[in-house]
């Protein structure tokens, strides 16, 4: 039934994914490859909305339950929406963002549990998980004052989080790494942007190929 390929790239904040994943699609675009770039939460309409709710600085005393719960619902609809059809359309889907983020920040930051997130999510995912996860691994420090000096990524909710939360984040990052190790592939994000652009250019080119 599958005929496209989903490829989520995950990481802690300012591992630099956004800017990476914004080049990818330019460069595969101009190869003549049919890519779809979207991110989560988000990437549709309805997601979109409950993404405002869940990074929403003002939100400071939401419960880690309804956290969780609004980034798997958020989830739902937009695979339905958007990254299923295009996969059916045989389209390269390229997320920022899946389900290793929920088990990453709410799973083990948060102490739900990573067994007990990805249940949620397994029902909100029906079983599709990507062909491949480009996890850009950057010590909390670092991501975190590359944000500070940021005068176009907005402050979130997430961002105001303490350091031993983020560093939390890595560590279930990491467990996810030992969790799934054909599926998921780590890359030093603490080089520069061109080396760890070209690693995951590389990474999704070997994907592709094995197609």
């Amino acid at each position: 039934m599958k005929k496209g390929c989903f490829i989520t790239i995950e990481g802690g904040e300012g591992a630099g994914k956004s800017t990476i994943i914004e080049r990818l699609v330019k460069q595969l675009s101009e190869r003549g490859q049919a890519v779809v770039m979207t991110r989560e939460p988000g990437g549709i309409a309805i997601a979109e909305q409950i993404r405002g709710i869940v990074l929403d600085r003002a939100n400071t005393a939401m419960d880690a339950r309804t956290e969780a719960l609004l980034y798997a619902a958020a989830r739902r609809q937009h695979l339905v929406e958007k990254v299923i059809p295009a996969i059916e359309q045989g389209k390269l889907v390229i997320c920022d963002r899946f389900v290793d983020s929920s088990l990453a920040y709410q799973g083990h930051a948060r102490q739900l549990g990573i067994e007990e997130v990805w249940d949620i999510n397994r029902f909100a995912i029906q079983e599709l998980m990507p062909d491949l996860t480009i996890y850009v691994d950057v010590s909390p420090q670092i991501g975190l004052a590359r944000i500070a000096r940021s005068d176009i990524r907005e402050v979130n909710r997430l961002d105001l989080e303490s350091l031993d939360f983020h560093n939390k984040v890595r560590e279930g990052y990491h467990l996810l790494l030992a969790k799934f190790p054909d599926r998921m592939l780590r890359i030093d994000g603490e080089r520069t942007l061109e080396q760890v652009y070209r690693d995951v250019l590389t990474a999704i080119d070997d994907q592709l190929a094995g197609i």
